[in-house]
């Protein structure tokens, strides 16, 4: 007869308890295939326990499939395999510790204190308690948010787009992600060099063929792109990272006869263009297109947070009957809590009043820094085009750039070089920080200097 000790059951049902029990004798060879089992009340009687609390314990092992019945004979053990002595699992590599920075000059992040958080939870409690946030969301993006992003746009960027363009997605590598899906691995795609790494990773990781093309003055050399045989051109007109290269109207205008002659696409990352400090802002790319041939991209990760994997596309009509038909069947990727509060925040207005308060607080930031670093002992020149959260520093030494970026990591300093961006190495590019000042407190300006200084030996 099966006996069982119940102090080890802890706050386990008692006919879980049992058919766990049971199960484990199965797996161990004690009860053998085709064993008849005690009968309800038998076991009930022996166990002290109710026969209810035996015949659920039977029922969910028979549902596992580790006994069976045969009408008025009882439950039988079924032939499974033995369970095999318990090996020791692998070992797991730990991943490598998430470093604390004394100075980060890489990371291009808004401070912490910028971010609108009792709107924002306001915002939030007011979703929450209408329940908005339970509904199902298209897999476009919520109607709300499109129509508030669309409405943004006309009233901010000059573009006159519909919402039924513009596809919400979780971030800009994910959108990387849908658009070499949408046009085809096959395709040849044309990438800024130097350029932000992860968008010739992202392409490269699904097969596309990237081809990098060496910037001038004015962004992308119309001749090159031509030369390159690519089908798709991917660049920042408005303010390229890394280097802050504009693009000029003539040579937009050089890259959209590109696209009509060709048969070409462009996507226009407009990563960081709402920081522009001096002049008017540039007007899209999209806004000037007239044959359907740009596809618009932007994030909310620039302006709001990091951490908010919010960004959209919009595409021109003829794509997103292609984006409908072969891709429709993905969900939104950004939970609807988050797209309805967002919503909100740009259809009230709130989303500019961020923007000119941030624009303010980083147009002041930007001269301090600019000029404490243009006085530095190790700044040889210092390129700036009055937009962006980071700047080039040319610097006065001999050093090579991994050896600088190896000794300033020793002393707990992030820092991001030129010719890391690059696909194709240039001795221009050496020598030359990027210097992402989004999150250096002026008020630790002298105790970032003074780390500066020891990793450049001055």
């Amino acid at each position: 007869m099966l006996t069982v000790d119940w102090e080890n059951r802890g706050t386990l049902p008692l006919y879980e308890y049992l058919c766990r029990r049971i199960r484990d004798s199965i797996l161990d060879g004690e009860l053998t295939a085709g064993e008849r089992l005690p009968s309800k009340r038998s076991l009930a009687e022996h166990l002290r326990v109710s026969v209810i609390t035996v015949e659920n314990a039977y029922q969910q092992l028979e549902a596992e499939g580790y006994v069976y019945t045969l009408p008025r004979r009882g439950f039988f053990v079924s032939p499974v395999d033995r369970r095999l002595p318990a090996r020791r699992p692998p070992a797991i590599p730990e991943g490598p510790p998430s470093p604390v920075w004394r100075l980060d000059l890489r990371s291009g992040q808004l401070d912490p204190a910028c971010f609108p958080s009792a709107l924002w939870a306001r915002l939030t409690r007011q979703v929450l308690s209408n329940g908005d946030h339970l509904a199902p969301v298209p897999n476009q993006g919520l109607p709300a948010l499109r129509q508030a992003i669309a409405q943004d746009l006309r009233e901010f960027k000059g573009m006159a787009v519909s919402p039924e363009q513009i596809i919400v997605g979780a971030g800009a590598e994910y959108l990387y992600l849908l658009l070499v899906q949408l046009l085809g691995r096959e395709a040849v795609f044309a990438l800024e060099d130097p350029g932000y790494p992860k968008i010739r990773q992202v392409y490269a990781q699904w097969g596309a063929v990237c081809r990098p093309i060496s910037l001038d003055r004015q962004g992308i050399p119309p001749d090159a792109l031509f030369a390159s045989g690519a089908s798709v051109v991917h660049f920042s007109p408005a303010h390229h990272y890394p280097t802050g290269v504009v693009t000029p109207i003539a040579r937009r205008q050089a890259l959209l006869r590109w696209a009509e002659e060709t048969g070409g696409v462009i996507i226009e990352d407009d990563y960081d263009s709402a920081f522009r400090f001096t002049g008017r802002p540039i007007p899209t790319l999209q806004s000037i297109d007239t044959s359907g041939r740009v596809i618009y991209l932007s994030t909310f990760s620039q302006t709001i947070s990091p951490s908010m994997r919010v960004g959209f596309l919009v595409l021109p009509p003829w794509l997103l009957e292609r984006c409908r038909r072969e891709l429709g069947f993905y969900a939104s990727t950004v939970p609807a809590l988050e797209q309805q509060v967002l919503a909100r925040f740009l259809e009230r207005g709130w989303y500019e009043q961020h923007l000119s308060r941030i624009r303010k607080k980083y147009r002041l930031r930007r001269a301090v820094l600019l000029e404490a670093f243009a006085a530095c002992p190790f700044a040889a020149s210092l390129a700036d085009r009055g937009a962006g959260l980071h700047f080039l520093l040319r610097l006065n030494t001999k050093e090579e750039d991994e050896v600088l970026r190896r000794r300033a990591e020793e002393r707990g300093v992030r820092l991001a070089f030129l010719s890391e961006f690059a696909a194709i190495p240039r001795d221009a590019y050496r020598r030359t920080l990027v210097v992402n000042y989004a999150g250096l407190d002026p008020a630790r300006l002298e105790e970032a200097r003074a780390l500066l200084e020891e990793v450049f030996g001055v």
